[in-house]
């Protein structure tokens, strides 16, 4: 594994571009990487649109949970959206320098898709937490009003954070090593090479920002201790598993969340090899946004049928099916 580092900056040298790492110097594998990647890509970008189409053209998924699970999947569009692209043409072309202002880019993106993340598996537990504990005032609770206003807050909550993180983050200049161990913009090491007064106020926001991130995750542990405790005194076996069918794939996102949280706060780049830091940051960019589509669409039943109505009108247009259905006939 190499880096391609023409002009590395001195530390003296104020840094106007990054080098970004490579996974292979042989052009062979450099081409099979990117090919790799972006079918990949090309199935995350699949599942979480098809995902979102199922829901906005089927009728019996305009509900408050599948309002919000469209609004997850365009979190997820964006978010793979905001590193692997640029990964796929630096292997395509061999040229693994990004610009200041494209850093700049991916770390905002990065920070606001996970903050808004976070907001929102939120909102979508307390949604699951009215449902299945409080089923008698689900309508009243749920109004359309206060789930436009939930996702919106979701997005906006997710905005100002990472605004005021990336803000901090590039108010200065940057001096040191330009060469950033990752196949993205990694923020410890854009903390690395920024100026003491920047690391200073990030120190601040972080240890802020650490007691607002608990706080989030103590209530979705609670909302679903509720949940689960109401699920397993229901008498009737069949209304148990509609019920876990409901929030199941909501927990199973929340705990691949965490997972890749804990691995990117547990596994620091610059004490692991290169191949480790591959891995780590493919569990933490790729992984949720590849999984979360499938997930659903194995869990829930009605994003199955759905998802099926939309691939049999794809691939047999009603022209089509009339003729299999005289031919049946």
């Amino acid at each position: 594994m190499n880096f391609k580092t023409p002009e590395v900056e001195s530390n003296d040298t104020i840094i106007m571009e990054f080098f970004l790492m490579e996974f292979s110097s042989i052009r062979e594998l450099q081409v099979l990487h990117a090919i790799l990647f972006l079918l990949i890509y090309i199935a995350a970008l699949m599942g979480n649109l098809l995902t979102v189409i199922a829901i906005v053209t089927d009728p019996h998924l305009h509900s408050p949970m599948y309002f919000f699970l469209s609004n997850l999947s365009l979190l997820d569009l964006g978010c793979i959206s905001v590193t692997l692209p640029k990964f796929i043409v630096n292997s395509l072309t061999g040229n693994q320098a990004i610009s200041l202002l494209g850093c700049c880019a991916q770390v905002f993106f990065s920070i606001f898709f996970a903050a808004t993340e976070i907001a929102l598996l939120m909102t979508m537990s307390y949604d699951r937490f009215v449902a299945i504990c409080h089923p008698l005032h689900y309508g009243v609770t749920m109004t359309l009003f206060r789930c436009l206003w939930a996702a919106t807050g979701s997005w906006v909550s997710g905005l100002i954070y990472s605004a005021l993180h990336t803000g901090n983050m590039f108010r200065l200049p940057f001096s040191g090593s330009n060469v950033i161990h990752q196949f993205f913009c990694d923020i410890p090491h854009i903390l690395k090479v920024s100026s003491p007064e920047v690391h200073d106020t990030e120190d601040v926001l972080l240890v802020a920002s650490s007691g607002l991130v608990l706080i989030c995750f103590g209530f979705l542990i609670v909302s679903y201790t509720y949940i689960f405790s109401a699920v397993f005194k229901m008498p009737s076996v069949e209304g148990r598993y509609k019920a876990l069918s409901t929030c199941s794939p909501q927990l199973i996102i929340f705990l691949l969340f965490i997972l890749a949280l804990m691995v990117t706060v547990l596994c620091p780049s610059s004490d692991t090899s290169p191949v480790q830091n591959l891995l780590i940051s493919m569990i933490y960019t790729i992984l949720p946004p590849f999984m979360n589509p499938i997930i659903y669409s194995l869990r829930n039943t009605k994003i199955k049928v759905a998802l099926g109505k939309i691939i049999k009108t794809m691939f047999f247009p009603k022209k089509e099916m009339s003729v299999f259905e005289t031919i049946k006939k």
